[in-house]
């Protein structure tokens, strides 16, 4: 005969309540108090969201919820320490028993737990990047398949494919169709590897990051005792930047969320632009289908931006069809200065006038450090660095790795650098080192020969017979032949041509089939490659040209050591990058039809809505001032100078929100 137990929660001593109606507006506190149940908070920008969340957490621990019993998901460790920190803060509880952190981390205290369900032992061992790189090249080498001879994909692009695979839960031939097509030849091959690969990972007890999410699930999906001891644990889930979620992360919550269904999503659709990396808007966009009880609430009330900025905002976005409507409330009080749109000549007199404005503010006591430029491409602040170099105006990339900085970039200067100087050892052996069965010791050889042969022979009027007899190896030889000729033919005779015809020869001739093979984001780098050309087109000189990249690369170098909190320096940004952060003053450049949004997304609507929310997160980015600038020319690699329409986001605010700038040359 048993006996039933109960175990009673003990006192807390001098507990303390929170007055929720004090801390919180009507908005945040609907939220926050909201009866069990599935809910979704939609949360306009600048509104409270990390607040709601904190205050949450906190109400679901003062009426009696075990932390234990609580599982709160974020997209960073720092985020969900900074909500739990914020919890200690307003409420004298013990809560280190919450689970908290990001998706990964949850899915490897699981598996740590578990992983013998599906054939792991608790030391598995996880691999970075670098480290899936080399299992994966091991396992082509094992297949019998020469990268070299059929230019396969490098370790690092299959790991990006697979990934995408796993995290969209699409088939490899969906994924090589929208996302790689020039891989489409090698499907079998890219399946057999993707499936020796599972089995070398299986083999030696390791996984990658992507498996933390995919064979949790996996082993939740197949062992229903597991699943069902983690639903009961997990009574309260929460989830923040629920916008962001890919396909497998909102099946894992559905999953654990299926027997209590206590669960709080966060996440404003209108800020949902990381489709490229996987993120499925339809996880928030149908929320209310999977859940048709949820209660859905709205936290409007903006905190961060004056009036004038937030009704562009909002007229922004209401083009959208797919989105949750809202209207941002301001907090703050008018300003009386409307955002301004101002239209210039051509990419050179933008950059100029935001140079200019940028030397205003700071005579009106704006620090620099408060003023951002936000665009949507990397090579858009392309003539932007050369004016605020050429100014003295500190910057400080905030988008990645500084633009001239970039492999690709610098893969390609190092043609035109040994061309102007045939004596730059590091630019020839990079560019050698681009070829097949050349590493760093051929590469030498290589030098070692080309050294000698311009010692005591003259000035290059052909380049092929200097460099086609020299030794290189069978799998080399076609490929080296192609440098000789390619050099001839951006520098006939040993005379360059213009630097940007000469961008546009290598990139043609050699570099578009080796930045296939080796880089995961392909287009990007090609679309950055031919807007170098055209920027190179400013230049007739190639000595010019490689003298302006040195000095913005030289500035930046210089910059950079001190860039810390005590250095002013304006924020150069792609408007993903910037999400999430908020500035006194935002100019947003290159607003016309093909820059933003980008061409690759006028004719498919879902995309275009996707850049629709792009802008709207750039516009709220500012608090104070917002600038939104389009040149009507830009100049292109090879087809002159191409007429510029405003975007049509503009075109989709009405003239009474904002001011036209005329600008003038004085």
């Amino acid at each position: 005969m048993s006996r039933q137990y109960t175990l009673h929660r003990p006192a807390r001593p001098g507990s303390v309540h929170i007055d929720y109606a004090a801390e919180l507006n009507e908005q945040q506190l609907a939220a926050v108090t909201a009866p069990p149940g599935p809910q979704l908070i939609i949360a306009g920008a600048g509104s409270g969201k990390t607040r709601t969340l904190t205050y949450r957490v906190a109400y679901l621990l003062e009426n009696g919820i075990d932390p234990r019993n609580i599982l709160l998901l974020t997209f960073t460790n720092k985020a969900a320490r900074q909500m739990l920190d914020r919890v200690a803060n307003v409420l004298p509880i013990d809560a280190s028993g919450i689970w908290g952190g990001t998706f990964h981390s949850v899915g490897n205290r699981i598996l740590r737990r578990h992983g013998s369900a599906i054939g792991y032992n608790s030391g598995f061992t996880i691999m970075d990047r670098e480290d899936q790189k080399d299992l994966i090249n091991a396992v082509v080498a094992s297949a019998g398949i020469d990268p070299k001879e059929i230019r396969f994909p490098k370790g690092d692009v299959l790991a990006e494919i697979f990934s995408f695979v796993i995290n969209t839960e699409t088939s490899m031939e969906e994924l090589l169709a929208e996302k790689f097509p020039y891989f489409i030849p090698l499907l079998d091959k890219i399946k057999d590897v993707q499936a020796r690969y599972e089995k070398k990972k299986k083999a030696t007890n390791s996984i990658d990051f992507d498996d933390l999410l995919q064979k949790t699930l996996t082993m939740l999906q197949q062992n229903a005792s597991i699943a069902q001891f983690y639903r009961r644990q997990f009574q309260f889930i929460l989830v923040d930047e629920y916008q962001d979620t890919n396909k497998i992360q909102a099946d894992l919550i559905d999953l654990l969320a299926q027997e209590h269904r206590n669960l709080m999503v966060v996440g404003d659709d209108a800020q949902s632009i990381y489709s490229w990396r996987g993120a499925n808007f339809k996880n928030i966009l149908e929320f209310p289908k999977r859940y048709p009880d949820a209660q859905v609430f709205k936290i409007e009330m903006n905190y961060r931006s004056v009036p004038e900025i937030l009704q562009v905002a909002n007229s922004a976005i209401s083009a959208n069809v797919e989105q949750f409507k809202k209207n941002l409330q301001p907090v703050r009080e008018s300003n009386s200065v409307r955002p301004a749109v101002v239209a210039l000549n051509d990419g050179s007199e933008q950059a100029q006038f935001v140079a200019q404005r940028i030397l205003e503010l700071r005579d009106e006591n704006v620090d620099l450090n408060e003023i951002a430029v936000l665009y949507r491409a990397h090579y858009h602040a392309l003539e932007l660095q050369l004016e605020l170099s050429r100014r003295g105006i500190p910057y400080q990339i905030t988008s990645g790795v500084r633009f001239f900085e970039q492999a690709h970039i610098k893969d390609v200067i190092s043609f035109l650098r040994l061309v102007a100087n045939p004596r730059d050892e590091v630019a020839f052996k990079r560019m050698a080192k681009l070829l097949p069965g050349i590493g760093n010791r051929s590469a030498d050889n290589l030098w070692n020969a080309w050294e000698k042969s311009l010692n005591g022979q003259g000035e290059i009027t052909s380049w092929s017979e200097r460099l086609l007899p020299m030794n290189v190896s069978a799998k080399s030889k076609k490929h080296w032949s192609q440098v000789a000729h390619t050099l001839d033919e951006i520098a006939p005779g040993g005379q360059p041509n213009p630097p940007s015809e000469m961008i546009t020869s290598v990139l043609e001739a050699i570099y578009d089939e080796y930045a296939k093979v080796n880089f995961t984001n392909y287009e990007l780098r090609k679309e950055d490659l031919n807007q170098l050309a055209a920027f190179a087109r400013q230049f007739k000189d190639l000595n010019e040209f490689l003298s302006q990249l040195a000095l913005i690369s030289n500035v930046d170098a210089e910059a950079a050591p001190n860039q810390g909190a005590d250095r002013e320096a304006v924020n150069l940004s792609t408007v993903h990058q910037a999400k999430g952060l908020e500035y006194h003053t935002v100019f947003v450049i290159w607003l016309t039809d093909g820059m933003f949004p980008s061409s690759r997304s006028m004719d498919d609507r879902n995309n275009l809505e996707e850049e629709r929310r792009l802008f709207y997160v750039a516009i709220t980015r500012a608090k104070d001032e917002l600038y939104l600038s389009y040149p009507h020319m830009r100049l292109t690699g090879g087809y002159g100078d191409v007429f510029q329409r405003p975007s049509r986001f503009l075109k989709e605010i009405p003239n009474k929100l904002v001011e036209d700038w005329q600008v003038q040359r004085s």
